[in-house]
């Protein structure tokens, strides 16, 4: 089965080919770096990061390109209000900059602990000024765009297709339009290219047109079409993105080549809570920093690819923690299963019970259909059933085919989903860390209180029970303590 992808384009599955054969080239909308990630970032590039993952596992050679917003976004989505790093900034008193690197530090902190591989290329857009007012040159030569009061805005009038994307029709918007239509712009639509700062903004770059910045769609463009062509292979990111986002960024890089864009579209639906949209008005939203706290990553990607990347995913604590006992009856086949490996011994003459290539094509099958992820982790049940069956039935398992069960384990629950660890944790260490130290303590306490009240025979049992656990203590003349691990 040929892999089929759904193109938001055309609002249909459609066969995958990549423009150029075994290349996939890939932009994703990254983050706006003027806050911690929150685990609606975490959906949407947990999402992507599988979709990479499998094109790498069918063998094709990605460039990957994810770019950093930190400049241009605006409170409001579109051309008004405030840019949102400029707020963060003056807010914390800091350089924009400063708050940019903390954040941008920040998310990929974040994406390093669920698991979510880097992107080949994260340009930031405050790095691609040059190559963005080169843009809006070309798009003012051609006639796309207009420069008014030191601003440069793109006409949607000139651009036949603008729509095509988001399926909304000019004339359509503009009869129901409610907004004010800013004194420098043609039509209401109009998006800016270029906005001339005010004396007190605190991101401007010199340009042709004014002293300011670039707009928020310009950046992408250029950052795209720098890195991937002026064509490329996919484009994706979340379904608030399709309008005005993505649909600007197809207008405005058209219209400067003449070529079309991105082939095949891409939009992971987006996330509730407990039944609500997130907002910081609700107070529900969840940074995945806080999330990291309570859920382990794993079970964090496991409750997010259980559920298609277009389908919408309500999050509750009662649903997390259903997921991770899924989670759970994985690991714990894949342990009994590395256990039954080393105690094996090598067997020529039993036949394997099932086929494990079946389970392989199963896999595939789900994911060649649009990325389904919550079939191919079905898959995975069914392999660990089977497994667990075929390891409670036979006292000397066949150690070849052992072996080939954990490979595909590794191959498809690792390398492609990432729901897996590659190593399991020993249970012997599992108890470690803060929270031994902690567990260490509470008894030194308990003992040093002993010892004020001359109860030296239990004060002295929590010192032998310390020492035959390995923890060995050390009475200083101040009356203090020291302890370590004896090795």
């Amino acid at each position: 089965m040929s892999l089929k992808i759904y193109n938001t384009l055309t609002r249909r599955k459609e066969t995958f080919e990549p423009l150029t054969p075994g290349r996939v080239h890939m932009y994703v909308c990254g983050p706006t770096v003027y806050s911690h990630a929150h685990i609606g970032h975490a959906k949407s590039y947990i999402s992507f990061d599988v979709i990479v993952r499998y094109f790498r596992y069918l063998g094709y050679r990605v460039r990957y390109v994810q770019n950093i917003t930190d400049v241009g976004h605006l409170t409001d989505d579109a051309d008004a209000g405030e840019d949102k790093i400029s707020k963060k900034a003056r807010e914390e008193q800091l350089d924009p900059m400063e708050v940019a690197q903390a954040y941008t530090w920040s998310y990929f902190d974040d994406m390093d602990a669920l698991g979510v591989i880097r992107p080949d290329i994260s340009p930031h857009a405050t790095g691609h000024i040059i190559e963005q007012i080169e843009l809006i040159k070309v798009l003012i030569e051609k006639g796309f765009a207009y420069e008014a009061n030191g601003s440069v805005y793109f006409d949607v009038h000139k651009f036949s297709q603008y729509g095509k994307l988001s399926g909304r029709k000019l004339e359509e918007l503009e009869a129901g339009a409610r907004l004010e239509v800013h004194p420098d712009k043609r039509h209401p639509y109009d998006f800016a290219l270029w906005k001339k700062a005010e004396p007190e903004h605190l991101m401007k770059w010199p340009s042709p047109w004014s002293v300011g910045y670039p707009g928020w769609h310009v950046e992408c463009s250029a950052m795209s079409m720098k890195y991937l062509g002026e064509t490329f292979d996919i484009h994706g990111g979340g379904l608030d993105n399709i309008f005005p986002h993505h649909e600007c960024e197809i207008a405005q890089s058209e219209a400067a080549t003449g070529k079309p864009f991105a082939r095949y579209w891409m939009h992971n639906n987006m996330v509730t809570m407990n039944g609500e949209k997130m907002s910081k008005s609700l107070g529900n939203v969840l940074n995945i920093k806080d999330a990291l706290k309570k859920y382990s990553p794993y079970a964090l990607r496991f409750f997010i690819l259980s559920s298609h990347y277009r389908s919408p995913l309500d999050i509750s604590d009662e649903a997390i923690r259903a997921a991770e006992q899924g989670l759970n009856r994985l690991l714990s086949t894949l342990k009994n299963l590395q256990s039954a490996l080393a105690a094996a011994e090598d067997q020529n003459n039993s036949t394997a019970p099932f086929e494990v290539g079946e389970y392989k094509s199963r896999f595939e099958v789900a994911m060649n259909d649009d990325f389904n992820t919550a079939r191919a982790i079905a898959v995975l049940f069914d392999l660990s059933k089977a497994t667990n069956q075929y390891l409670a039935d036979n006292s000397a398992p066949h150690k070849p085919f052992l072996e080939e069960v954990e490979q595909l384990f590794q191959q498809l629950g690792n390398q492609v989903l990432g729901i897996l660890p590659e190593e399991l944790a020993d249970e012997d260490s599992s108890l470690s860390g803060e929270l031994v130290e902690k567990l260490i303590r509470i008894n030194l306490d308990v003992r040093a209180e002993l010892r004020k009240e001359k109860n030296w025979k239990l004060a002295d049992l929590i010192r032998d029970r310390l020492n035959e656990a390995g923890i060995e203590i050390k009475d200083r003349p101040d009356g203090g303590v020291d302890w370590s691990v004896k090795k």
